[in-house]
């Protein structure tokens, strides 16, 4: 196997996500904010890599919309990192009122460490999934290794940059599209392994978080393709619309971010109320449309449909209860000893 940059272990990957903590004032007047962690006027967001500019928008939006329903002004900070990564900062101590992950399973550790209310994900519509995306490649202009679908990432020579499942939600979503891909063109459970086996031996940089490879592969210009979350390829082209090109595999799956209130954090800051009402204006049809400008599928199907010119919606999808749910899947897949573990190990 070739040398690769490698971030595997836990420490090391909750030290980058602390480098990697960013914070951003969404708005509002932050003199009375706790220095313990939210306060009643005040909230804190922790979310996964790509959602940054989608909610620095948000934020904004959804501060207009608390003065005028409420006549008080509301902060909301924001941080991000890879999903994995982020929840563990929130069940070590982050003081998070609410989470945006990128997938369920994340915030089902939080609630398993205690800090979030069994059966949040029945709070909100569509298993509280305000928006949806799923997996794609980015590779540069011209597609010099004609690159069109999964099979092509295991062959010689190519150069593929994805994040690392053990520390990013979007790195999960991109091992079991390609797991998926394998299964439905007839693959055994051996030989989908052994693919698996070859597309990991040809990635060149693993990264703890899906930004952090998106930069890899657009700024640092290493590796021929990225295997991408759909709305950070989209963002990849806007920004730079003469060097990269989208690539839609045979076979993806439906990714459902999922969101929830942090109960042991909000009734400590005071900030319920708050914080329930950031997460439901998520599914108001201004906030779904923002949700269509970044590049990301809105849950409202009725609004989905007005941006069927910039999706692809006949998309061939698998979804996670093709894995048995996530619980199964990490068992499965990501845990400790399971399958990622045993292919990229070899």
């Amino acid at each position: 196997m070739k040398k690769r940059t490698i971030r595997r272990t836990w420490v090391k990957a909750i030290l980058l996500a602390a480098m990697a903590f960013s914070l951003a004032a969404g708005c509002g007047d932050d003199s009375k904010s706790d220095t313990d962690g939210g306060s009643s006027n005040g909230i804190l967001n922790v979310s996964y890599d790509p959602t940054r500019e989608f909610y620095a928008e948000y934020n904004e939006m959804f501060c207009g919309y608390w003065k005028q329903e409420k006549g008080e002004e509301v902060e909301v900070t924001q941080s991000h990192g890879g999903s994995g990564s982020q929840a563990r900062s929130v069940i070590e101590g982050n003081e998070a009122d609410v989470v945006t992950l990128a997938l369920a399973h994340d915030i089902t550790a939080i609630e398993n460490a205690g800090l979030i209310e069994a059966g949040w994900n029945e709070k909100l519509e569509g298993n509280s999934a305000p928006y949806t995306s799923t997996i794609v490649f980015l590779v540069r202009k011209g597609n010099e290794k004609n690159i069109k679908d999964w099979d092509d990432l295991v062959e010689d020579g190519v150069e593929v940059i994805t994040p690392n499942p053990k520390t990013s939600g979007g790195a999960c979503w991109n091992f079991l599209a390609a797991w998926a891909y394998g299964q439905q063109n007839g693959m055994t459970e051996k030989e989908t392994q052994e693919f698996l086996k070859k597309l990991y031996q040809n990635v060149l940089v693993l990264d703890s978080g899906a930004r952090g490879a998106t930069n890899t592969f657009v700024e640092n210009k290493q590796g021929d393709v990225l295997i991408a979350w759909e709305n950070e390829a989209f963002l990849s082209l806007e920004t730079h619309p003469d060097d990269f090109e989208i690539v839609t595999p045979s076979v993806s799956i439906l990714a459902q971010p999922s969101v929830a209130v942090v109960d042991k954090n909000v009734e400590d800051h005071g900030t319920r109320e708050i914080s329930e009402a950031y997460l439901k204006y998520l599914y108001s049809d201004d906030a779904q449309r923002l949700v269509g400008k970044y590049y990301y599928r809105p849950s409202k199907e009725e609004i989905l449909q007005e941006f069927s010119e910039q999706f692809d919606l006949d998309m061939n999808l698998v979804t996670i209860d093709d894995f048995g749910g996530w619980n199964k899947a990490y068992e499965t897949y990501f845990d400790d000893g399971a399958l990622f573990d045993e292919i990229y190990a070899q």
